[in-house]
């Protein structure tokens, strides 16, 4: 594993992006992170974990790195020769050094808000999760079809479902130790925390969908395996859900 890093204060915020194969859409992401409002005195830290990439994503991710640095901020690229999503997570964990962890998908666009109100509710002693307002995007009339149904399941429209982005606070984070191979992370890291714990903030962010009959199928039946697996694998934390 490879990596560089600058640091010029301890961060306030710690944002880990695993990106394997995302050299079309890490630009855009890490873009959008880097003009986040932001008005407190502690940087941002930023964890691309490039994992088993076949392609430039690693490059691109650092080339970004300038426009953090002009912000006082931090862009860290690791590069790991392994795949796997769950891997990728407790690298960017162990370097990682802020309080809150907030954990994001490289094809999520995040409104220049949510970072600050993420910090701003997980700024306190108790365990929190906390997640943004998600905007399902989609381009095939399909996919469009299935993000308007989507949109309008109560777990999607009155939950915190944290599809794409999630974080935790300090306490929080210490419910679990690394994260277990699994399936589906953001279920299990969600239902580490009761429905009282978690916290939906205004800010909104681009989520993309599968596009395509087959693929959307495909995404379906693994999602519900993910579940299946944690009912299985972790059955008292069900109790958590609010599905």
């Amino acid at each position: 594993m490879t990596g560089s890093s600058e640091t010029p204060g301890t961060p306030a915020v710690s944002v880990i992006l695993p990106a394997s194969n995302e050299a079309a859409l890490i630009g855009g992401c890490l873009e959008a992170l880097c003009v986040s409002h932001w008005a407190d005195e502690a940087p941002v830290e930023v964890i691309v974990i490039a994992n088993g990439c076949r392609d430039d994503t690693a490059e691109r991710a650092r080339a970004k790195a300038p426009a953090f640095a002009q912000r006082g901020w931090t862009l860290q690229v690791l590069e790991r020769q392994e795949g796997g999503k769950l891997a990728a997570l407790d690298a960017g964990d162990a370097a990682a050094s802020g309080a809150t962890r907030v954990y994001l998908d490289a094809d999520v666009i995040v409104a220049p808000e949510l970072l600050s109100q993420l910090h701003e509710v997980l700024s306190c002693p108790a365990p929190r999760y906390a997640s943004g307002t998600v905007n399902i995007t989609a381009r095939s009339a399909v996919s469009r079809a299935y993000a308007r149904i989507w949109r309008q399941v109560p777990f999607m429209a009155q939950c915190v479902p944290g599809c794409g982005v999630f974080a935790v606070n300090a306490a929080g984070r210490r419910r679990w130790g690394r994260f277990p191979d699994i399936i589906s992370d953001d279920t299990f890291v969600r239902l580490n925390f009761t429905p009282d714990e978690r916290v939906g903030v205004p800010a909104r962010y681009d989520w993309p969908i599968a596009e395509g009959f087959d693929r959307l199928v495909r995404v379906r039946r693994r999602q519900d395996a993910g579940v299946a697996e944690i009912e299985e694998r972790y059955p008292a934390l069900v109790a958590n859900d609010d599905k």
